[in-house]
């Protein structure tokens, strides 16, 4: 089968390099794992961990790694954001959605602006589509993201992240800022994503629950290191 993503040897650290080794941090050591087309991968584990700086650095965010990334047939390459088609291919929806929103724009500014910019033709029908996906009503274009609840706005944050028709959707956190139905509905909401569009999702969590619930196999870390790879049976056992 595909590797839609394969990393190998993931090493991370934070500080100054000008002062050696004594200024830096090591926070993920020699993390690999393999996800395949289609699959939902989970990274679990405590705070502090290294599964948000892994999915970073799998997302341009974090430049300064050693080790070996590749999504689909490209190859990140560290000290470099990712660039060209891949910035299409990879998309992320972060933790708190109300600050990853600007919060002086309308939801179809949010959603339309990307698509103008690339060129793309009849915005309005297509952001009025991508809301219906995410379960949002047409109405809410007007809205901005203070108007909207916790859970409507990560909806806002997931369409955002879809449309370009991202090949893989990186997901860190998305439920835990959210109250418990509205937990549900986003957790709905992206195993209809996986059904109906064959979507590729790494999903960071610290919830077994989540992970259990939603994932195909994941993998435990603690104090930056991949501990063990859990299989549907395992998870099955999580949730």
């Amino acid at each position: 089968m595909t590797a839609a993503l394969a990393v190998e040897g993931l090493s991370v650290s934070f500080g100054d390099r000008s002062r050696g080794d004594a200024g830096r941090r090591a926070v993920v050591h020699d993390v690999s794992f393999t996800v395949t087309a289609g699959e939902t991968f989970g990274l679990i584990g405590p705070s502090g961990c290294g599964k948000t700086t892994v999915l970073r650095t799998i997302a341009g965010l974090n430049t300064d790694w050693q080790g070996a990334i590749c999504v689909g047939d490209i190859a990140l390459v560290p000290g470099r954001k990712i660039e060209g088609r891949l910035r299409d291919d990879v998309q992320m929806v972060f933790q708190d959605p109300h600050s990853s929103l600007h919060p002086r724009h309308r939801v179809e500014h949010i959603l339309g602006e990307p698509l103008a910019i690339r060129g793309i033709s009849g915005v309005a029908s297509k952001v009025t589509e991508l809301l219906e996906q995410v379960g949002l009503a047409a109405h809410m274009v007007s809205r901005f993201p203070h108007q909207l609840s916790g859970g409507q706005r990560q909806r806002v944050a997931i369409a955002r992240a879809l449309l370009l028709k991202p090949k893989l959707l990186l997901l860190d956190e998305p439920t835990s800022a959210l109250d418990v139905s509205a937990q549900a509905g986003i957790l709905n909401l992206l195993a209809d994503l996986k059904r109906d569009h064959g979507t590729t999702l790494v999903l960071v969590s610290h919830d077994p629950g989540v992970v259990g619930h939603l994932c195909d196999r994941a993998a435990r870390m603690a104090k930056g290191r991949l501990e063990t790879i859990l299989d549907r049976s395992a998870l099955s056992r999580l949730s």
